[in-house]
């Protein structure tokens, strides 16, 4: 296919942390996202002041970390922040990618530097492990409960040995058979109550404690229309006619599309299409009535449902907000019921659609029984395309494209035999109270009052971190127990000897065992590199992911869907397979959803 033009080298195999930021430079190191780098690294030199320091060879640069680091850059713009503070990045892939280390040149006082910040730090393990662990332990208990009563109703149904081992007590003592029968009659008596008393006792733990299954009958991804493909010459030639850049931005943007992994079958929306380029809110309604229209039609028409039979709804669109809401838009023109429950969530950035599935979870598992629920994930382009100069907000434009996905998800048990997948559980992560989180990620207007999102330089860091918590959490409820012996046994001796924390890395566990599916956020190749190299996953693993961006671009929070009905239509799923689909998101959010195929 032709996306496979983007398959890079075989990944390195010998990295030895799980969330090293020599692999996860996500938007500000490889790929793509190079130039990105060059950006936010332009930005701290004039707000630092900072000297730019030379490339360093590979085995200089991660010498500390015990990493080798291929095609290291021939310059670098990285710099050091601060005395305790190392360079950004250490190599890239390409031009324009942040590389090198510290000012001071590769020092040992440097590499001691280094190494502080590349490990994260080793006291919230335990507590990251326990939350894992706390919720698969709950319901193994809550269905060990159940083996003394089936053990006892088993003897006491059929041979019956506890009434006979208490009747042959009573045996032994000089009475009359009449007694002897009394004896035993008030034994079966309490056995039998003890019993009715443990069945209803667990009954109520399995109702309480047990939840609901969640189903998902079929979900839709959105096709635009063949006119609003925008390749490379037509991006350009739009962005020349709308007169909003300069040259050098112009060519910055070119730049990226070039390294960014898009392919030329991507789509803009009408607005943005149009001469000279309209991004009023009138066009952005537009955009996204064609999106949940598609959408949702074809997926009532899949799953042969009424849109009056739907009484939960939930959207998730994160820059685009009108009033009436999105939600109130599909109400109107599907005549929905008026006591439909209508969610609608917004700034929660490219992870919002995995935040929405976490949502119907919990109402269709605790709160509403037989209830059909509709999710529709989008992003809206039309009102938030860049129109401004400064580099570091210029990223969006060349990343984001039209797209949406609708899914329909019931707790009804008829809906078990028809759906598709069946969802096993859902982690979500976040980190915004964390200031650098919270500001990696920002909306906000530049010098001249364009409105944009600014990339903050700390982002690999953080984003690295919400994922190793997302996947210490997850790991216990996914992982076979051998991977989780490993994982444990090396966590234990990292925590108690800080001379084997020192030299030997944490065990990074095989998620391949755990997975059949991968569908990773499709936000640009560097995501997609930094979870393979980390994850050793093989290029078929990643490949969905790769031909969503290359076919479709950055859709957003609608990104693992065209993933996992790219898995679908190569005929790879097959009945028990796992899926994980894992999307990072502004806040820092890192949410992950884990499903097993049905048919």
């Amino acid at each position: 296919m032709s996306f496979r033009c983007l398959q890079r080298s075989k990944p390195n195999r010998h990295i030895p942390l799980l969330f090293d930021l020599h692999t996860f430079r996500f938007f500000l190191g490889r790929g793509g996202m190079s130039d990105a780098a060059t950006v936010v690294q332009e930005e701290g030199e004039q707000q630092h002041q900072a000297t730019p320091a030379t490339a360093q060879p590979p085995s200089a640069i991660g010498a500390t970390a015990n990493t080798n680091v291929a095609s290291p850059t021939t310059t670098a713009a990285a710099t050091a922040t601060s005395t305790t503070t190392p360079a950004s990045g250490t190599s890239s892939s390409t031009s324009g990618g942040g590389g090198g280390g510290p000012a001071s040149g590769g020092t040992p006082k440097a590499k001691a530097e280094k190494k502080t910040y590349w490990y994260p730090d080793r006291t919230s393990d335990f507590r990251e492990v326990s939350l894992g662990y706390r919720k698969s332990v709950g319901m193994s208990l809550v269905y060990l409960a159940w083996v003394p009563f089936v053990v006892l109703a088993i003897y006491f149904f059929r041979t019956n040995p506890i009434t006979e081992a208490v009747w042959s007590v009573f045996s032994e003592l000089k009475t009359s058979d009449h007694y002897l029968q009394d004896y035993k009659f008030v034994a079966q008596i309490v056995i039998f109550s003890c019993s009715c008393v443990t069945l209803v006792f667990l009954m109520i733990m399995y109702t309480v404690v047990v939840r609901r299954p969640v189903y998902l009958i079929d979900f839709a991804t959105y096709t635009a229309q063949d006119e609003n493909k925008c390749g490379t010459d037509r991006f350009r030639s739009q962005s020349i006619v709308s007169k909003w850049f300069s040259q050098e931005s112009l060519d910055f943007q070119m730049k990226l599309l070039e390294h960014n992994g898009l392919g030329e079958e991507t789509y803009f929306p009408d607005g943005i299409l149009a001469i000279p380029p309209e991004t009023t809110m009138q066009r952005a309604r537009e955009e996204c009535e064609q999106v949940f229209s598609g959408c949702l039609d074809e997926l009532f028409a899949k799953t042969h449902i009424s849109p009056s039979q739907v009484d939960i709804l939930i959207v998730n669109c994160s820059l685009f907000n009108p009033t009436p809401s999105i939600s109130s838009m599909i109400i109107r023109k599907y005549k929905m019921k008026s006591t439909i429950r209508s969610f609608n969530l917004s700034g929660m950035g490219c992870s919002a659609g995995i935040i929405a599935v976490d949502l119907a979870k919990d109402l269709l598992q605790r709160v509403h029984k037989n209830c059909n629920c509709v999710i529709f994930s989008h992003e809206n382009i039309t009102q938030n395309w860049y129109r401004g100069n400064q580099k570091g907000m210029l990223i969006t434009n060349t990343l984001f494209r039209v797209g949406g996905c609708a899914l329909l998800l019931s707790n009804k048990s008829s809906c078990r035999h028809v759906a598709k997948y069946k969802l096993l559980t859902t982690v979500r992560v976040h980190k915004g109270a964390d200031e650098e989180a919270y500001s990696a990620i920002y909306q906000m207007e530049d010098s001249q009052l364009n409105k944009g999102v600014r990339l903050s330089r700390e982002l690999p860091k953080i984003v690295g971190a919400a994922l190793k918590t997302n996947l210490t959490i997850l790991g216990p409820q996914v992982l076979p127990f051998s991977e989780q012996f490993k994982f444990l046994l090396s966590l234990l001796r990292r925590k108690w000897s800080s001379a084997y924390a020192k030299t030997h890395p944490p065990y990074i566990p095989d998620f391949k065992k755990a997975f059949q599916h991968f569908c990773i956020h499709a936000g640009g190749r560097a995501i997609i590199d930094g979870l393979q190299e980390n994850l050793n996953l093989s290029e078929r693993d990643v490949e969905p992911s790769r031909a969503t961006l290359y076919r479709w671009g950055n859709t957003s929070s609608s990104s693992v869907w065209y993933e996992l009905a790219f898995i679908e239509r190569t005929g790879r799923l097959h009945p028990g397979d796992k899926i994980w689909q894992i999307a990072f998101g502004s806040g820092i959010k890192c949410n992950s959803a884990v499903w097993v195929s049905m048919r």
